[in-house]
């Protein structure tokens, strides 16, 4: 039976009327009013609450315009009743999920999901997008479209579940406020796109006040992960999982048979994990850059030759997708048989998301050193003219390789080996998860990420190892398969620092998890002066070694006056 609209009112439960309902009445309710300009049936159907065959008893009055099975409009009669109205075929809601925002995520995304036996409801902003994605990629699939959010909340089974691939902040945020009113309680909305993890803390609390769950979920693979199995990272309301966990497993990467993808926390803990997660890709990203400028640069290596070296580390500890993707890159050539790397210009973009790790790492507290450095290091790429004007107004005083490397192999050994133990330092850190109070699952996480997505990698098995033994590890640099590593590279990682800064290639990320490594494991640091200077000036007092616990203000200047107020944060 097919359902056109539904009536609320202050009243108790509202009423349904259905096409079938109204025909019954059509040959004693039609009116000679009740016809269309272009002579389209029009029914009228009474009802009173819950006595659809009781039109003596009439509440209300409903006007339902219907052409060859569809409701084209619907009118009422009473004045004090909100009318939601559902047009399109009027069949049985048959859509598994809906997915809103058709680029080619999106797109892939549905696609994987009808692999699946999923049946998708398909919906974009622009309707054309859904006919051109019906009538081409999606011809002879059970992918069914939708011509309106009214439409497509119709076709979907209860719960519904609602999978929105828009872009950030404000699309979003629209598409939400727009759906909310269409939904009932318990109906799910997922957020797969790049949000901050802040505003999908937001909108898990909002909507749940609606009776919605929210989930915000991270999906990492590019287009390809979307379309063959992307690392999926759901988070928000645990009250949804049980109605999307066999979508999202299923349409997962899988490694070694276990899928990709497994519930990561309350509130913003998906889209928190994707933010890491991307923060420690653009880590990984400028690592096998810098490792790059040094054979590059001071080795003077050809494309081939450091293609060659990529792939003889992609078969051992450093196996990963973007090892395996740059010895790709560096073989290119275009249709002239020339290397196209050489030809790309030196700029790197950003869509914010390694800023975002950066700027929560600070919020935090946290020494996300690497990764700010990477961020960073895109920043400074990004002023081309400045460098190539700066680089011309001065001989820099820098050694010769040929003095510094002796070893051409030795070194590139050395190149590795850094790589390795800079990598460590990257995923090292994960306290400001604590701040929630979301108790994540590291080694489970590790676990999603080593299949479909970008930083996936052999590495990140020995991450999950490492919580495995101890859930409560409170960095990798404390466990003792990670310690051998630091410990058997540190000497090749000296090394490669030194001669960069000699040779004068810039190598921040390898240097900055050098100095996060040599701080980290220093009992003592300078922070003392850092501290009594603070107190100096500003009175903030300091804690004794000898009484933890103990704060004092010393009066430095000696002349019994603080020289600035005690309010002052330095």
């Amino acid at each position: 039976m097919g359902t056109v609209c539904s009536l609320h009112s202050a009243e108790p439960a509202p009423v349904i009327i259905d096409v079938e309902a109204a025909i019954q009445y059509e040959q004693t309710h039609l009116a000679p009013m009740d016809k269309t300009p272009d002579g389209n049936s029009v029914l009228k159907a009474y009802s009173s609450y819950g006595k659809q065959d009781n039109p003596i008893s009439a509440r209300f009055t409903l006007v339902i315009c219907v052409r060859a099975g569809r409701a084209m409009c619907v009118r009422y009669k009473r004045p004090g009743f909100n009318v939601s109205i559902f047009t399109g075929d009027m069949s049985e809601a048959v859509a598994d999920i809906a997915v809103i925002g058709l680029a080619v995520m999106g797109q892939n995304l549905i696609l994987n999901m009808n692999d699946h036996g999923f049946t998708v409801c398909a919906f974009n902003r622009t309707v054309s997008k859904v006919e051109d994605f019906l009538a081409n990629e999606a011809k002879g699939t059970k992918i069914v479209g939708a011509t309106s959010l009214e439409d497509m909340v119709r076709k979907l089974k209860r719960p519904r579940r609602v999978l929105l691939l828009v872009k950030a902040g404000g699309p979003v945020e629209e598409t939400i406020k727009s759906l909310v009113p269409l939904l009932e309680a318990g109906d799910i909305i997922v957020d797969a796109g790049n949000s901050e993890y802040t505003d999908s803390n937001r909108r898990y609390k909002e909507l749940a006040a609606k009776g919605i769950h929210f989930v915000g979920s991270g999906v990492s693979g590019g287009e390809e992960g979307a379309r063959y199995g992307p690392s999926m990272m759901p988070g928000g309301a645990i009250e949804a999982w049980p109605h999307l966990k066999d979508i999202f497993q299923s349409i997962c990467a899988k490694s070694d048979g276990e899928p990709c993808c497994d519930w990561v926390g309350n509130a913003g803990a998906g889209h928190f994990v994707k933010m890491v997660h991307n923060g420690i890709e653009y880590g990984d990203m400028q690592l096998i850059a810098e490792a790059y400028s040094l054979m590059n640069g001071a080795l003077g290596m050809s494309e081939d030759e450091m293609a060659d070296v990529f792939d003889e580390w992609n078969k051992g500890d450093l196996d990963s997708y973007l090892i395996e993707i740059t010895a790709k890159i560096l073989r290119y050539r275009d249709e002239k048989g020339e290397h196209v790397l050489p030809k790309i210009r030196d700029t790197a973009g950003q869509k914010g998301t390694g800023k975002w790790t950066a700027i929560s790492a600070l919020d935090f507290g946290m020494p996300v050193t690497l990764i700010a450095s990477a961020v960073f290091a895109r920043c400074l790429s990004a002023l081309k003219d400045e460098r190539v004007a700066a680089s011309k107004i001065r001989q820099r005083k820098v050694a010769k390789p040929e003095d510094l490397i002796k070893d051409k192999k030795a070194f590139i050994e050395d190149i590795r080996k850094a790589l390795y133990a800079s990598k460590i330092v990257s995923y090292a850190g994960g306290g400001g998860s604590r701040k929630f109070d979301w108790k994540l699952n590291f080694g489970a996480i590790a676990l999603m990420w080593r299949g479909g997505c970008i930083i996936r990698s052999r590495f990140l098995g020995k991450i999950k190892e490492a919580f495995d033994k101890n859930a409560d590890l409170a960095n990798l640099l404390m466990d003792q398969f990670f310690l051998n590593v630091i410990d058997e590279a540190e000497e090749s990682w000296r090394r490669v620092g030194a001669t960069a800064m000699q040779l004068g290639v810039s190598t921040p990320a390898f240097c900055t998890a050098l100095n996060f490594f040599d701080g980290y494991s220093s009992a003592m640091s300078s922070a003392n002066i850092l501290q009594a200077q603070r107190d100096f000036f500003g009175a903030h007092t300091y804690e004794l070694l000898e009484f933890p616990g103990t704060f004092v203000h010393t009066n430095w200047t000696g002349t019994g006056g603080r020289v600035t107020s005690n309010a002052y944060q330095a």
